[in-house]
């Protein structure tokens, strides 16, 4: 039974939320243990009491390193202490990063650690890496970004070579910024599976079973694509309850709609890895539902039970020099 340690005190919805998914995930043969504030309702779930909390709004390394004991990063720690297999927090992404930096340490050979997020595109899952967690990058940084979601892609999701594609403005490779036109030709030159430029548009129809970008234009893209799908999935819900025809085709239409918001919604992935760690980590979103945060935890035993950080450091290309 995956043991993960979950920071009780992270995310927009407090801790009766974050408890919440816990339990629900305790149902599924994991094991969450709590880490948070002294006196907080855990429902019966075991809480590792700690002092402080890192908010949204701290600077992250200065946060991790003035709280060491806060809730985030004791999380952190139970991973390289062995007390848990794997950490979820839904806090502040880069007090998770900083953290992670500090108690778990890179993988052999990993410039950056980078966020992998599985989209659900039409065609199967893309994964878009990186989704947060380096704003500013370098080509070199970009194409092992790539590597490590394909081995992802690969060992995870069953993927025989993945093709992997460079987000840009177009499809040429002249196209974009310097950081993606110096990217784009280190990819050609790789033993990756690449297939070029895609663009934003293209994602959800599935345009590559890897795409890579930067942190700061991942982001973006992950919170504009759960916006608009969000948006829409909440706009067809209102047309339909709206008048009396709407709601009769709509009993008929429900099990294709279920279907679909449960394809779609974002909190039916929870979080994403954060990949390039000796140990193993998942980042929620800040505002997660109990629904999302059980999603993460289920996201963090799938990735103990198939050793995403081993197979991901005995796959990952030749060592470079760390920066």
């Amino acid at each position: 039974m995956p043991r993960i340690a979950v920071d009780a005190m992270g995310g927009d919805r407090g801790p009766a939320e974050v408890v919440a998914g816990a339990l629900e995930a305790s149902s599924d043969g994991l094991t969450p243990i709590l880490y948070g504030s002294p006196g907080i309702d855990t429902g019966g779930l075991e809480l590792r009491p700690t002092d402080g909390v890192i908010e949204m709004d701290d600077k992250p390394a200065e946060a991790v390193r003035a709280k060491p004991n806060s809730s985030l990063v004791a999380a952190v720690r139970a991973v390289t202490e062995g007390d848990a297999d794997a950490v979820v927090s839904a806090g502040n992404t880069g007090a998770m990063l900083a953290a992670g930096l500090l108690e778990l340490r890179r993988l052999p050979g990993v410039m950056r650690p980078a966020i992998a997020v599985p989209i659900p595109a039409r065609r199967g899952p893309t994964v878009l890496i990186d989704a947060g967690a380096n704003a500013d990058a370098r080509p070199e940084h970009l194409l092992q970004f790539a590597t490590m979601g394909a081995v992802f892609a690969e060992e995870l999701l069953g993927i025989e070579r993945p093709e992997v594609r460079l987000l840009s403005i177009g499809e040429e490779p002249e196209k974009g910024n310097q950081l993606t036109i110096e990217a784009h030709a280190l990819l050609a030159e790789s033993d990756l599976n690449f297939g070029g430029n895609t663009e934003g548009r293209d994602i959800l129809a599935g345009a590559a079973d890897v795409v890579v970008t930067d942190g700061f234009t991942g982001n973006v893209t992950l919170k504009l694509l759960e916006g608009t799908i969000t948006t829409l999935l909440d706009a067809f819900r209102a047309e339909i309850a709206a008048n009396t025809r709407g709601t009769v085709g709509g009993l008929l239409i429900r099990p294709a709609a279920r279907r679909l918001r449960k394809r779609l919604d974002p909190d039916t992935y929870g979080g994403a890895y954060l990949l390039g760690l000796r140990g193993l980590a998942v980042i929620a979103h800040g505002n997660s539902s109990h629904v999302a945060i059980a999603n993460a935890i289920r996201l963090a035993g799938r990735g103990v039970e198939n050793d995403v950080v081993g197979r991901l450091g005995s796959r990952l290309a030749r060592p470079v020099e760390a920066v």
